[in-house]
């Protein structure tokens, strides 16, 4: 049989690559996908001077005991809606998870959690925290995932969060290896040239401490409108990745904050109210396929007192709300919010897992089936179910009796970028 003959020339498809070639190196650079790392499901906040090593622990320990004096795990479970075996599966993990590691992810607040308290004490406090986190990661108490927010860059607070900024990495750095984990959070963004002032700062961090390139990550705090909608009418927001491109590891959204600059009343700022939705979805938007992960914000209703099980029902709803809407990290303020996070967290992804893992192995397999899944679906439904596995919701074993795949190959289908880069 004859080769088919075609039509366009070696040099029309060279013309075409040159058109191209800027649009290449666009989606390269600044579009590279999720990196395939974990992200963890919370943020805790706590004022950097209460910081300790047993913090972790300590907070694990409160969450146990809150939920063993209103009926334990199982009865929270119900409480947010399980059935009878699902509420079990879920409390045998939560229960576990308060004691192996009840914070994923911990936040050192020198912004609105720990005021202003004058230089002096502030140095100190910044000081000893770099002490403390680098003996808590050296010793294994340390979280996965922790860091610091200091004072943002408006001019009032500017000078004192880049102290505060500095005296931290320095401290770190003097002490030895960063922690692997190690997150930094510039809050009250307004201007794209505050990201790339702080870009700058870690960059010259970097230098004087001999730190690889890129080694200081940071997220942006979004809780300012002039973040969403600039005054050109355009959305800086969507310009962050671009101009610090891999800089950038998070976007936050400020519930509060950001309601009470659009004049939201007090009773009702919320997670779910109308301008936090718009917000979340322009961030949504703004950072899709560049590998920037996103995180809700909190709720202040917290479980005491005697409200306790209605603020575990108000959490647990938000928390699945969220990870319905693709947002698949919030901010804890208090103990007794972990019970409510893990169980609403654990129970979306044992609720999917049935599903997920069918449609998983039929697109494998080949099999037909009631759906027929494209990759980028596959992508999704790996993705789904290695997040479940990465957070504890969900045991390496039972996807391999579901859906067929061992970690390896659903880490490859999640993120086939990536696999196909390693084989490379």
């Amino acid at each position: 049989m004859a080769a088919p003959k075609s039509s366009l020339s070696a040099a029309d498809l060279a013309h075409i690559d040159g058109q191209l070639a800027a649009t290449d190196r666009l989606l390269e650079q600044n579009y590279p996908g999720d990196d395939g790392s974990r992200q963890p499901v919370h943020t805790v906040y706590v004022p950097a001077d209460r910081f300790t090593p047993s913090l972790a622990a300590d907070w694990g320990a409160q969450a146990i005991a809150t939920a063993e004096a209103h009926g334990g795990l199982e009865t929270l479970g119900r409480l947010l809606g399980q059935d009878a075996g699902l509420a079990e599966a879920v409390a045998g993990r939560v229960q576990a998870k308060l004691r192996t590691e009840p914070i994923e992810d911990l936040r050192l607040d020198f912004e609105d959690g720990f005021g202003d308290r004058g230089d002096d004490a502030e140095d100190a406090t910044a000081v000893a925290a770099a002490s403390a986190v680098a003996q808590a990661a050296a010793a294994g108490s340390a979280p996965p995932f922790i860091g610091i927010r200091f004072k943002c860059f408006e001019a009032p607070t500017r000078a004192r969060g880049l102290r505060t900024l500095d005296l931290f990495v320095s401290g770190l750095a003097a002490a030895g290896e960063l922690p692997e984990g190690l997150v930094l959070t510039l809050p009250k963004v307004t201007t794209v040239a505050q990201v790339q002032a702080m870009d700058y700062a870690v960059s010259r961090l970097e230098d004087v401490h001999g730190l690889p390139a890129g080694r200081l990550r940071f997220e942006v705090q979004v809780e300012t409108p002039q973040l969403i909608l600039g005054p050109e009418g355009t959305s800086p927001v969507a310009q962050l990745p671009h101009a610090v491109p891999g800089r950038i590891s998070g976007l936050h959204y400020g519930t509060y904050d950001y309601s009470a600059s659009l004049q939201i009343s007090a009773e009702c700022q919320s997670m779910e109210h109308p301008v936090a939705d718009f917000a979340k979805e322009v961030m949504q938007l703004a950072v899709a396929g560049t590998g920037i992960r996103l995180s809700d914000g909190s709720t202040n209703i917290i479980p005491v007192g005697d409200n306790v099980e209605n603020a575990w029902q108000l959490h647990g709803r938000l928390v699945r709300r969220s990870l319905e809407r693709g947002y698949y990290q919030g901010w804890d303020l208090h103990p007794a919010q972990l019970p409510s996070r893990f169980a609403a967290t654990y129970a979306f992804y044992r609720e999917g897992l049935p599903a997920a893992a069918a449609r998983l192995r039929n697109y494998v397999e080949r099999t037909e089936g009631g759906v027929m899944d494209e990759p980028a679906t596959a992508r999704a439904l790996a993705a789904f179910v290695l997040r479940g596995v990465q957070c504890g919701a969900v045991g390496a074993e039972e996807v391999q009796a579901l859906a067929g795949v061992g970690l390896p190959q659903l880490t490859a289908l999640a993120h086939p970028r990536l696999a196909t880069t390693s084989n490379s």
